[in-house]
């Protein structure tokens, strides 16, 4: 991974208590509960020395336990997959770089983990995410799609529910043909040191406002690298996410 030879970790956080969505990762994928089939995908990371499920529920344990994963167990008192990514590794010390696997893409690409996992070549990066550009004028407006926007050099400068940049001279609706604008992929990568640090600061403004953890970090001088990805897997939110899923499974006759 790097000259130093970088020691990584993947971690998938799990919870049964979803509001949206209770239960998820135990639901039914063709044949495969869902953290089955993120754990699996995960694990094909040659970057990756260890896959461990992060979670405060003995079913998804026993879930992980039984078709032969590790498992870690976290408090149920934090607010977020990245505080849970922090209490995993006090109990799991001796990593350099801490990868947060979404555990609701039972179909995320290996790739992708390798290509975060990449960013940490750079001693200078402290957390890292991927990107992906935006063609559709929908993806440009839609506050549950997180735009960003970066500096030459890929680094994040700011998230935003809105779409940002604005394009003064552009009206709006077109704003995709106008400039190359940037969705979030919700996966991070941390250095160890600074998965400890963030997730000590306090909520701040910005964060507040957008309900974007990320801005947190930015807000208090961390900076984010950001690498382009032009993979997008599925993530399943909701139980019509899963029912869609499953009939494209049915259709396509994937396991």
């Amino acid at each position: 991974m790097s000259d130093r030879n970088l020691k990584a970790i993947g971690i998938i956080p799990a919870r049964y208590a979803s509001t949206r969505f209770p239960g998820k990762p135990l639901v039914d994928i063709a044949g495969k509960s869902m953290i089955q089939r993120v754990y699996e995908q995960a694990s094909k990371a040659k970057s990756l020395s260890k896959v461990v499920v992060a979670t405060d529920d003995t079913r998804i344990a026993d879930e992980v336990k039984r078709f032969g994963g590790e498992f870690v167990f976290t408090s149920s008192d934090h607010q977020s997959g990245t505080d849970r990514c922090a209490e995993v590794i006090e109990q799991l010390p001796g990593y350099d770089i801490v990868i947060n696997i979404q555990g609701d893409e039972p179909f995320i690409e290996p790739v992708q983990i390798e290509l975060l996992a990449s960013c940490f070549s750079e001693e200078k990066v402290q957390l890292a995410t991927l990107i992906k550009s935006i063609h559709s004028q929908e993806s440009v407006y839609n506050p549950n799609s997180p735009k960003v926007v970066i500096d030459v050099n890929g680094r994040a400068m700011y998230f935003s529910r809105s779409p940002i940049p604005f394009i003064r001279n552009g009206e709006p609706g077109v704003w995709a043909e106008k400039h190359q604008f940037y969705k979030h992929i919700g996966i991070y990568g941390y250095r160890t040191e600074s998965l400890k640090a963030i997730t000590k600061l306090p909520p701040s403004s910005l964060e507040i406002a957008e309900s974007l953890e990320q801005l947190r970090w930015i807000e208090n001088g961390f900076y984010i690298q950001t690498k382009v990805t032009d993979l997008e897997t599925v993530a399943i939110d909701t139980p019509e996410d899963l029912q869609k899923l499953n009939n494209l499974l049915e259709a396509l006759k994937l396991e």
